[in-house]
């Protein structure tokens, strides 16, 4: 899969707090999940590995849709309904719905589990839902669920992975199961949930990107943070990755942008929610879409292109891949003199951060950077990594 950007959706951060998340991340010489290169990919560990879902859809795109909680028998039977005659491949809904508080409507619990088995006798249309816990997938296994999903809180926990894990194997194993990324942007964490389904006897594996929680004010619920999936991506080529705009977006406006977002980034699918009557539904009702927006928002995305690569395309990536080698020859000079700097520091007993500096500079790269018509916050995270591998380097100096 070939991951194509166009435009992202801006994320309203402050520079200076953007600047010394990079320098964190950066001067740390064990992080691994947010730096391409750094591990090799995983992908004889998953030999034999399936898709979670097989697209029945003309332009090869999995569509999963449904509620965002089954609220009762009508709701959920006329939203499947409407979603069967839209063309979705695989329709969904949340049993159990803990809140992050509690005290709100945080289910219907198991008796929900009939009403998806309604769903496939009437619309033949397969189920999925959420499970947290082993009893969650025996009560939906044995009520007939076509499909698992693990949800982001879940899979920041290897020990309640784990207990789905174990129960799977106790199943059989065979068990198509999607594992939504954890709530922190961790993949390593990601990776290790779905191999411990795989050890289980889990072969029919797919994520789902749904964005990454962020303290403060943001443009969307959780932020995408595309850089992680597209590592994921890199890291296991093979992995069917769906994307879920509902829960980045957190509002009905942006849906669809981001899920062109995640198309133009060659994503295999959407987990989008779909109410029947939004206004009046028990859980995040401002990112659900009737089934006639959705059918509306499918209409509008580009045919999947599974032809090959043009001979013009080729140059142009000959082209990226020469510019790529002179920025590489570059970073290696600038580093080599950030070492012969801090070797002067040393000399004089000066300290190896220097604020002023490093404002000043900060300062005139963003400013030349919008004079040549660059992303800001680009340029800035750019220039705050490459500070912070030079401070790095200059504290290690002997």
């Amino acid at each position: 899969m070939e991951f194509v950007a166009r435009c992202f959706l801006p994320v309203r951060q402050n520079s200076l707090t953007l600047h010394v998340i990079m320098a964190e991340k950066d001067c740390s010489e064990n992080n691994t999940n947010h730096c391409a290169g750094r591990k090799q990919p995983p992908c004889s560990v998953f030999a034999g590995m399936r898709p979670a879902v097989v697209a029945g859809r003309p332009d090869g795109r999995v569509i999963i849709a449904g509620p965002c909680s089954a609220e009762s028998r009508d709701q959920v039977l006329e939203t499947a309904k409407g979603l069967k005659d839209v063309g979705i491949d695989i329709f969904r809904a949340g049993i159990w719905k803990p809140r992050t508080r509690p005290g709100g409507f945080e289910g219907c619990g198991e008796r929900g589990l009939q009403w998806l088995r309604e769903v496939k006798n009437i619309t033949g249309l397969p189920v999925a839902t959420e499970v947290a816990t082993a009893a969650h997938v025996e009560a939906a296994l044995d009520a007939g669920v076509d499909l698992l999903w693990i949800g982001a809180r879940t899979t920041v926990n290897p020990f309640a992975v784990q207990e789905i894990a174990d129960c799977i194997k106790e199943k059989g194993g065979d068990v198509a199961i999607l594992v939504k990324n954890p709530a922190n942007p961790d993949v390593d964490l990601w990776i290790g949930a779905m191999q411990r389904l795989y050890n289980a006897g889990g072969r029919r594996i797919g994520a789902v990107h749904r964005g990454f929680c962020v303290y403060g004010n943001n443009s969307f619920r959780n932020p995408p943070q595309w850089h992680v999936p597209i590592e994921l991506r890199r890291r296991m080529p093979d992995l069917q990755i769906l994307c879920d705009p509902s829960h980045i977006g957190g509002d009905v406006a942006l849906v669809a942008p981001l899920a062109q977002q995640a198309c133009d980034l060659g994503f295999d699918g959407l987990m989008i929610e779909s109410h029947c009557s939004p206004q009046a539904a028990l859980s995040d009702a401002a990112q659900q879409l009737t089934p006639v927006q959705l059918a509306g928002l499918i209409a509008s995305l580009p045919v999947k292109n599974v032809g090959g690569v043009s001979a013009d395309l080729m140059v142009l990536r000959a082209e990226i891949d020469r510019l790529d080698e002179e920025l590489l020859a570059v970073l290696e000079k600038r580093m080599s003199l950030a070492d012969e700097i801090g070797r002067r520091k040393q000399a004089f007993n000066m300290p190896v951060l220097q604020p002023e500096r490093y404002g000043k500079m900060m300062d005139s790269r963003v400013q030349k950077a919008m004079e040549l018509g660059l992303n800001r916050d680009f340029v800035a995270s750019l220039f705050s990594a490459i500070h912070a591998e030079s401070v790095s380097r200059q504290l290690k100096l002997k």
